[in-house]
């Protein structure tokens, strides 16, 4: 399934304006279950935080929690990157017209990013299935994270997440190189890359993947066999966002035994 054009076709409707571009970050925030664990988590660390604190949003994307970071704190100084220009571009140029002076975007590969700054927070969210040589990256964020910093991720796990569930499965999102993590397998990784502790959790169980499907999955595979359903979107979301809600409600509310996604912690 190919997922940059559909985001890209999202991205040009929500873009005309600030108020929709502002619309579109409280939309996903709503839809997206990774948000709801990544804004408990940041919301969580905020609380023994300075007012000045730096921030990296690694793989920035549409600046979705550049934007949800900002509006916490307008002090903090967020750096977004990531390895699309456009995206860049578009995020630098809202950003300046919605008056945000401490959020900057730039072009970085994260396997041999070298900013001329450390941070006291690295979020990273739904990148790391996108890059082969994650040891690199996992020994770039402890580079450049300060002693007591926080990295905070949010990927695929080894428990059916990219949607694959049996070995002859193929992944629902194209992009992705790997399906996802096992979680003794990520915190190996990270301690070998210098963290002294790291706390994973499963996110997306029952009630998420259910959510999942709703929310994304379903709409997702109707945009990619017809740009038709734009036309419907509105209608599917009215009918059908209130069940995926509790849904996400359930979830975020439950102590999961597995699911299709987790959220790491690791600290320097």
């Amino acid at each position: 399934m190919q997922y940059d054009p559909i985001k890209k076709s999202l991205g040009k409707v929500f873009n005309n304006a600030l108020f929709l571009r502002k619309l579109f970050y409280k939309l996903l925030d709503l839809l997206l279950l990774r948000s709801w664990y990544i804004r408990r988590a940041v919301r969580i660390w905020q609380k023994g935080n300075t007012l000045n604190a730096r921030i990296l949003d690694a793989g920035s994307g549409f600046g979705q929690y550049s934007y949800f970071l900002q509006t916490l704190n307008k002090k903090w100084h967020i750096t977004g990157v990531d390895v699309k220009t456009e995206q860049i571009e578009d995020c630098n140029n809202f950003f300046s017209k919605a008056g945000f002076r401490n959020v900057r975007f730039e072009y970085a590969d994260l396997t041999a990013y070298k900013p001329n700054e450390n941070f006291d927070l690295i979020l990273c969210v739904d990148v790391m299935e996108h890059i082969e040589d994650d040891i690199s990256v996992f020994n770039t964020f402890s580079k450049i994270l300060n002693p007591g910093g926080l990295l905070l991720i949010s990927t695929p796990s080894d428990k059916g997440g990219s949607d694959v569930h049996y070995a002859h499965d193929a992944s629902f999102i194209d992009e992705h190189v790997r399906d996802g993590y096992n979680k003794e397998d990520i915190t190996q990784k990270l301690k070998q890359a210098g963290f002294s502790k790291v706390e994973v959790i499963y996110s997306y169980g029952k009630y998420g993947k259910a959510a999942w499907k709703i929310s994304m999955k379903y709409p997702i595979t109707l945009l990619n066999a017809s740009k038709l359903f734009f036309i419907l979107l509105p209608f599917y979301y009215i009918i059908l966002f209130p069940v995926a809600f509790i849904l996400n409600i359930l979830d975020i509310n439950t102590n999961n035994a597995e699911g299709t996604g987790i959220i790491v912690k690791a600290y320097k």
